[in-house]
């Protein structure tokens, strides 16, 4: 259970949070999303009213988010911050969706377009990139067998819920279920862990 916090507490707690997870504390990633993944996912299912989608959605956010926390700024609360991308997001899918309703289908983990990069990675970044992978590939080992297979069939191969029920001779239901359930055992060590 979250603590209640006043706004300043919160907000300072959040920009700790923030700091320690640009400096590679995996545990305040952790925390973060427990924080916010809950408020976040509702918001978005009453914008999409599919709880699969709002799923999708919810863990898509935290990934823009994560992968832009350096341009986070401590003059804005950290949940509107977070809010403002996970409309912008659910916008850019529902715009999507009126172009190719069969968008939803695909399962694709990035609904929307890659962002430019300015330029090319150094080696420090691609370095950091690498030891992220490879550390949630060890996290993933520590999964269940029917979870890690399938977290690997999303997320590594890349395919799609329809994809992997027939692969696994699953119904899709049971596959994002499942899916579900192995996410959350993923954060579940990635908070317990002292060495992340």
């Amino acid at each position: 259970m979250v603590e209640k916090h006043t706004s300043g507490e919160a907000s300072i707690r959040d920009y700790q949070l923030v700091v320690q997870a640009i400096s590679g504390d995996q545990k305040a990633y952790a925390e973060l999303m427990a924080l916010y993944e809950d408020l976040v996912y509702h918001a978005l299912l009453k914008r999409v009213g599919d709880p699969m989608v709002a799923e999708d959605l919810t863990i898509e956010t935290f990934g823009k988010a994560f992968r832009n926390l350096h341009r986070f700024s401590p003059d804005f609360a950290f949940s509107t911050w977070l809010f403002r991308i996970a409309i912008n997001h659910c916008i850019d899918f529902q715009r999507k969706q009126k172009k190719d309703p069969c968008q939803r289908d695909k399962g694709n983990i990035q609904i929307s377009p890659p962002e430019v990069v300015d330029d090319t990675p150094d080696p420090e970044e691609n370095y950091i990139r690498e030891q992220r992978l490879n550390l949630m590939r060890e996290t993933v080992e520590k999964l269940k067998p029917r979870y890690r297979r399938l977290i690997e069939l999303r997320y590594f191969d890349e395919l799609s819920y329809e994809e992997i029920a027939a692969e696994q001779n699953l119904p899709i239901g049971t596959v994002k279920a499942q899916l579900f359930r192995a996410k959350d055992l993923l954060f579940q060590i990635l908070s317990g862990s002292r060495e992340l």
